[in-house]
């Protein structure tokens, strides 16, 4: 395919608010797109927006405040953005939330509002806006998975059950969709610095002591910043890169997975040890290290 090309054209952009989120549509503005914001975050949103238009004036930016776990305020969202833009250049389904917890220390409720943001909002955006990027010229759509759309770590089940299927429903659009140009492109987010996992749900069985303990596991390999994650994204797009992997943290994982398919929870669990490499990625119920950021969904 043809590089992307993001001047003069509309992106939508989901999670705007904070994170990997903000910085897409600033980078977005930078390039010259034209901006769709949704976040659940109203008032950080503004900001963002209000930020965008001071150092772009001649951008046009539109702000929907909606929760992504509600399927009929996504569905309004999604008809206003068709309402208003018969043709969407650009779609980034970015937001996401996390709930640690194992399977058997969550509640259905809560392992389900985890698939309603990350996988079930995902679907229904991009089933509503597929006839505008049909009809914008070298289009082009990005859905955020995760590092845990590659591997799948003891603690989260619910959020790599909702990345790998993002994964999946990605590729599978990626194959559908070449025939009428409009390119697709997974993303597999490292360690980078949001505050998704600080901000992700405990689940219920879950002591807040021993969540705590993987956490501050965790956050030590949050290290890359979500405007260095947002510029290796916007390349991927310009690119037509069907996979990004961001981090090192994202790149390793994925040839473990590659080489040892069914044996790499083992590698995992004895990093996680005491005296191990600090992953996180094991036996403790921690958040994700990544960048999919409505962390306030």
């Amino acid at each position: 395919m043809r590089p992307f090309v993001f001047a003069a054209g509309t992106a939508v952009v989901t999670g705007a608010a904070s994170g990997i989120g903000e910085a897409l549509a600033h980078g977005l503005a930078r390039r010259g797109s034209h901006l769709v914001l949704l976040d659940r975050d109203a008032e950080r949103l503004a900001v963002v927006a209000a930020a965008i238009r001071a150092a772009h004036p001649d951008r046009q930016v539109r702000t929907h405040v909606v929760d992504l776990a509600d399927p009929a305020a996504t569905d309004q969202a999604a008809e206003r953005i068709r309402a208003a833009h018969s043709r969407v250049r650009l779609l980034v389904n970015n937001a996401g939330v996390a709930l640690g917890g194992r399977f058997d220390q969550v509640t259905l409720d809560e392992f389900d509002w985890v698939l309603d943001i990350n996988l079930r909002a995902v679907v229904r955006l991009t089933h509503a806006l597929l006839p505008a990027l049909k009809a914008e010229p070298g289009s082009h759509l990005v859905n955020v998975s995760s590092l845990f759309g590659l591997i799948a770590p003891a603690g989260q089940a619910a959020y790599a059950a909702s990345k790998f299927a993002v994964r999946g429903f990605t590729e599978a659009l990626r194959h559908e969709l070449v025939d009428d140009g409009v390119g697709v492109t997974s993303v597999h987010p490292g360690g980078i610095a949001t505050a998704i996992a600080r901000n992700a749900r405990v689940g219920s069985g879950v002591l807040r002591e021993e969540y705590e303990i993987g956490l501050r596991q965790f956050e030590k390999l949050l290290s890359i910043p979500p405007a260095t994650a947002a510029e290796v994204i916007l390349r991927g797009v310009a690119r037509r890169r069907g996979r990004v992997l961001i981090g090192w943290s994202a790149k390793l994982p994925d040839l473990l997975a590659r080489v040892a398919p069914a044996g790499y929870g083992r590698v995992l669990a004895v990093a996680a040890r005491p005296g191990g490499a600090p992953t996180g990625w094991a036996a403790r119920p921690a958040g994700p290290p990544e960048l999919s950021t409505e962390e306030r969904a």
